[in-house]
């Protein structure tokens, strides 16, 4: 995208060049025709460059998309390979009472992620399902309570996403990587007639405290989720937004 910038202000400086000459000569009717003629050429140029620049944008964000949802669908593959060959195992080993066990397991995993996928934010759904291709230091667990569909609240639920996976981020960022245990966030999401409510509780170490907590505070200033009480720390973090009346 740097090339195309480039010449598009080679093309804006160009027009100094008549632009000076008619300045010098003013009377000179063929100069005005010739500035004329290279402001809407040098306008065509920039346009199309504008163009060209917005397609190779939007071919690089295409692509990352689908890198990511290749990432992602590999990752469901690889774990249903994994619970189908524990299914095998016990099965062969005549453990019904084991396979009962992990099949039940399975559906409760299914039931959890079925309640991500209908949550009404494409941002929000994509970031939680594809979040373990993005990172092997934290790990995301997340269960929503009842039916829980933001596009459908009297509140702005593309802000209350996009906070959400700012906090999120603040913990990946935060996490201290060679810690000897891996570290777990849960996000807990539930709403009533008043409110959202969204929980954050970690298990593991931070490299900084401090920086943590001055990027939480940055996040959450303007944000519609606001922290529950006064006391915070990064073990349990409460927000709750307010219903529009």
């Amino acid at each position: 995208m740097g090339r195309f910038r480039t010449a598009k202000h080679y093309a804006a400086a160009s027009i100094l060049l008549p632009g000076s000459a008619t300045l010098i000569w003013p009377g000179k009717v063929w100069l005005n025709a010739l500035l004329l003629i290279w402001l809407v050429a040098c306008a065509a140029y920039w346009i199309r460059e504008e163009r060209k620049e917005h397609q190779e944008r939007l071919a690089r964000t295409i692509g990352a998309m689908q890198n990511a949802g290749i990432r992602t669908l590999n990752h469901h593959r690889h774990d249903w390979m994994n619970d189908l060959q524990v299914l095998f195992g016990y099965a062969r080993m005549g453990k019904l009472d084991k396979t009962i066990g992990y099949v039940e397991k399975i559906r409760d995993r299914m039931a959890a992620e079925s309640a991500i996928s209908k949550l009404g934010s494409p941002s929000l759904i994509s970031f939680i399902q594809s979040f373990r291709t993005i990172t092997n230091s934290l790990s995301l667990e997340v269960d929503i309570k009842g039916d829980l569909h933001l596009n459908e609240l009297s509140l702005d639920g593309e802000a209350v996403a996009e906070t959400i996976i700012h906090t999120i981020n603040a913990y990946r960022f935060a996490v201290k990587s060679d810690s000897a245990a891996l570290s777990v966030l849960k996000l807990e999401l539930s709403a009533d007639e008043e409110a959202l409510y969204a929980s954050f509780y970690y298990e593991g170490e931070l490299m900084n405290e401090h920086q943590w907590s001055q990027k939480i505070k940055q996040q959450l200033e303007g944000a519609p989720l606001k922290p529950v009480g006064s006391v915070q720390s990064f073990s349990k973090v409460l927000l709750r937004a307010e219903m529009r009346a």
